[in-house]
Order: structure tokens, then C-alpha cells, then sequence
């Protein structure tokens, strides 16, 4: 009798113990997702502001296009170096400096007295979020065992993903509502919020293996690299794919890029470890999250036009047309990180890429100038957002779930350069299509070419992870530290 009550009071030890460690990884989780939100959101939530920001300094509309450009080429091109400081000097300093920073980029956004002023309180938000964006899921990974961090990482990277695609209509009802400097005031509450918590309930971590320094050249030159990519690809629908512009651009990117890769493979503690591509899982993460950011924020984009352009759609009301298929991955996001578990991380993108690419063809071969809301659009949206919800979350967890504990700001740092520099990509090519389309008879045809394009690549990213993706061996792990 005596023994069976002791076996009993030991499982519910076990139980209240497993229940006070969930308890604590959930704290954590939700605390750094907040943070990758607000960075996500600010992605793409300023779109469906631009023409209040016209009104507003109606002789700067050249200027203003770079407030676009300037945040995705800013947040591009940190994140490497952003990931290699978060390993070497702590991920919760990272964290909290990187909100603030973000937020008082914010605060000079909502107060900018003119166009270039709010360029570079852009370039500030950006920097904020490059700095965040790695050490935030570094302090997600040690709250969880690994059999439990795919679930956890899935809803971490659903955040960001549909923070991003809910941008649209969260920035159509704040501007229509509070005007657009609302669209930034917005984050300051909750980076004060994730600031006074985190100072409480983060614990610090880091490479204690790694000295405290970073290889500033290496740095710099994956900056200038990264950025100079970035760059020529945000402004090739202006400047033109094979201008002497942009092809000069390339190559000096391509070249410093050339040597960054040089450099990590002869100083002793690199920017980026390139043993990391010894771990089948971060090749197969980084192109598959490459090829899916590539088709998913373009998608993004050209939907949103489409109800705005031909459908006549104003800011708010596009957005909340869009909204079925964020709400849709939502709900499959969590769950499809559990599954990956069971049946394989490969498997579940490649299924949710057939999806997605299903809904995008479907799109683009039925859809017409004449609105046909329930009937037509809705039902889509919901459609391809089941596939979102389980590629998003998946890839994201495929890309760190198996890291090992030194190097996890670092691989979080390069599976979301992957993903931002395919993002820009994407969000380029699409523009130059529509572009292209407004000199012929038909400009719907620039519509029908993006939906084309994007769900090749989104089968793309599914064939990279079903072919790629494999969980790392012992043998793999340890050669990679």
C-alpha cells in the first residue's frame, strides 16, 4: 500500500513538474513571439498607409518608396550579425535591446517631420528587429525539450508569418480609423509590455564556448553583401533586371558575399558557422524557406492589389478580404508542427505547398474583373491558408528544432535571412510584373503572370523539404559545433 501511494505522489511530482516547466516554455513563447510580431507586422502593415504618406508629403513620392525598401534592406542585411552577437553576448540582452531600439524607431516614425526623416527612423525599426528577431527564438529552444520544440517553434513562426499577412488589414482599419501614424504608435505599448516582463522572467544565455568579440570584418562585409543584394532586388522594378545599375550592384554583392564565405572559413569564430550545412535539415530549411517566403509574400502583395486595383477595394475593407486565409493557418499552424513530429517535417511542407499551389492556380485561372466575393475569393483564401498553416509553422521549426544549444541565435539568424532576402524576391518580381502588364491592353495579365510564379515556387520550397530535409544524426550534430 505504502509503496503504491509513493509511486502515485511520484507521478504527480512528475506531473506538477511537467506542468510548471510547460507552464514557464509558454511564458517565454509567448513573451518573444510579441517581439517577432510587431517586427512582422511592420513588414508590411505601412503598405496599405502609402497613400496617406503621399497626401501627407505629396513632393516626396520618390523618397517615400523607400520606406519600404530601406526596412527590408536594413532587416535583411543585419540578421547574420545580429544572430553571432546574440550567441557571444547574450540572447535576453539581445532581445530587450532590440525592442527597444525597434521601439524608439517606432516612436520616429509616428513623429517624422518629413519623408527622409521617416526613412531613417525605418532604418532604426529595422535594426531593432534584426537584433530581436534571432535571439528571440534562441530563448525559446532551451524552455523545450526537442521532441517538443517543433510545436513550439511552429507557433512561434506562425506568429511572424501571419503577423505579416495580417499586416494589410490591421493597417487599413488603424488608418482609415486613427490616421497613419497610428500604424506605428501601435507598437509602443507592447514593446514597453514584453520589456518589463522580459527584464523579470528571461534567463540570459549564450556560446560559452565563444569568446566575446565578433569578427567585425566579417561582419561588415555580410552586411554591405546582403544589403547591396537586398537593394538591387527591392529596386529592380524601377532601375530594370539587367540595367548597368543593377547588374553592377550584383556583382559587387556577389563578390563580397564571395568573401564573407572566405572569411568564415578561416577565423576561428565566425559571423556564420558554415558547419551548420553539414546538418541536412539547414540546407533543406533554407531553401525551402527561401522559395516559400518567395511565393508567400508575394502573394500577399498581388492579392491585395488585385482587390484594391481591379476590384476597387478600399485599404480596410481589402484587408479584412484577405483575412480568412490568415485565420485559416491560424488554426492548422499549431497542430501541423505537431504532426511534423510524427510523420516528418518534409512531408507536411510538401503537402501544404501542394495546397497552397492548388489555390494559387485555382486563383489565377478563375478569378475575374467582376467581384465575386463568397462564392469565389473566400472560400480560396480559406483554402490556400490551410496550406500556409501547415508550411509556415513547419519550415520554421524544420530550420532549428535539431540545433545544437551554441548555435541557436545563428541558425534562427540564417534561416531568416533566407526567408527575407526570398521575401524581397518575391515582392520585386511581382511588382515588375504588374508594371510590365500596365504597357499592354490587358493590365490583369501581370496579375495572371504573378500567380503563375508563385505557385511554382511555392511546389518548389515542397519539393526542397520532402528531397532535402532529413533529422540529423549524433555523427552530424557533433561536427557541427
Amino acid at each position: 500500500m505504502a509503496k503504491r501511494s509513493e509511486k502515485i505522489s511520484g507521478r504527480n511530482n512528475r506531473k506538477q513538474n511537467l506542468l510548471k516547466n510547460w507552464s514557464r516554455g509558454a511564458k517565454v513563447l509567448a513573451l518573444t513571439s510579441v517581439g517577432i510580431m510587431l517586427v512582422s507586422l511592420d513588414i508590411s502593415i505601412v503598405n496599405v498607409a502609402f497613400g496617406s504618406f503621399v497626401a501627407e508629403w505629396p513632393e516626396s513620392r520618390r523618397t517615400l518608396t523607400w520606406i519600404f525598401s530601406a526596412y527590408n534592406i536594413a532587416y535583411a542585411a543585419g540578421l547574420l550579425t545580429a544572430g553571432r552577437l546574440a550567441d557571444a553576448f547574450g540572447r535576453k540582452r539581445a532581445f530587450l535591446s532590440g525592442l527597444m531600439i525597434f521601439m524608439i524607431g517606432s516612436i520616429l516614425c509616428a513623429i517624422s517631420p518629413t519623408a527622409i526623416f521617416m526613412v531613417i527612423a525605418r532604418v532604426i525599426q529595422a535594426v531593432g528587429g534584426a537584433i530581436l528577431t534571432p535571439a528571440s527564438l534562441a530563448l525559446v529552444l532551451p524552455e523545450f525539450a526537442v521532441e517538443k520544440r517543433s510545436a513550439a517553434i511552429g507557433v512561434w513562426g506562425a506568429v511572424g508569418g501571419l503577423s505579416a499577412a495580417s499586416g494589410p488589414m490591421i493597417g487599413g482599419l488603424l488608418v482609415d480609423n486613427f490616421g497613419w501614424h497610428s500604424v506605428f504608435l501601435v507598437n509602443v505599448p507592447f514593446c514597453l509590455l514584453a520589456f518589463a516582463i522580459g527584464t523579470k522572467l528571461l534567463r540570459e544565455s549564450r556560446d560559452e564556448t565563444a569568446p566575446r568579440t565578433v569578427d567585425y570584418f566579417g561582419a561588415l562585409v555580410v552586411v554591405l553583401g546582403v544589403g547591396l543584394l537586398t537593394l538591387m532586388i527591392v529596386q529592380s522594378d524601377e532601375w530594370g533586371w539587367v540595367s548597368n545599375r543593377s547588374l553592377v550592384i550584383f556583382a559587387i554583392s556577389f563578390l563580397l558575399l564571395g568573401a564573407f564565405v572566405w572569411r568564415c572559413n578561416k577565423v576561428a569564430h565566425p559571423v556564420l558557422d558554415l558547419r551548420l550545412f553539414k546538418l541536412p535539415f539547414v540546407t533543406a530549411a533554407a531553401i525551402g524557406g527561401f522559395a516559400f517566403s518567395m511565393g508567400f509574400f508575394a502573394m500577399i502583395f498581388i492579392n491585395t492589389q488585385w482587390l484594391q486595383v481591379v476590384w476597387g477595394y478600399s485599404p480596410s475593407l481589402s484587408g479584412l478580404a484577405g483575412s480568412p486565409g490568415p485565420l485559416a493557418a491560424a488554426i492548422v499552424a499549431a497542430p501541423a508542427g505537431k504532426l511534423a513530429n510524427r510523420i516528418g517535417h518534409g512531408k507536411v511542407v510538401a503537402v501544404g505547398a501542394l495546397i497552397m499551389a492548388i489555390g494559387i492556380s485555382w486563383m489565377n485561372y478563375f478569378i475575374s474583373p467582376e467581384i465575386h466575393y463568397w462564392d469565389f475569393y473566400f472560400p480560396t483564401m480559406v483554402f490556400t491558408g490551410i496550406g500556409v498553416g501547415l508550411c509556415i509553422s513547419t519550415i520554421s521549426s524544420s530550420a532549428t528544432a535539431f540545433l545544437p544549444q551554441p548555435k541557436f541565435a545563428m541558425g534562427s539568424a540564417l534561416n531568416n535571412t533566407a526567408r527575407q532576402v526570398g521575401a524581397a524576391l518575391g515582392i520585386a518580381l511581382v511588382s515588375s510584373m504588374l508594371v510590365a502588364a500596365t504597357k499592354t491592353n490587358d493590365p490583369t495579365r501581370g496579375f495572371h503572370a504573378a500567380w503563375t510564379l508563385m505557385s511554382g515556387v511555392i511546389l518548389l520550397s515542397g519539393v526542397a523539404m520532402l528531397t532535402l530535409f532529413r533529422r540529423p544524426t549524433a555523427g552530424q550534430l557533433a561536427q557541427a559545433i
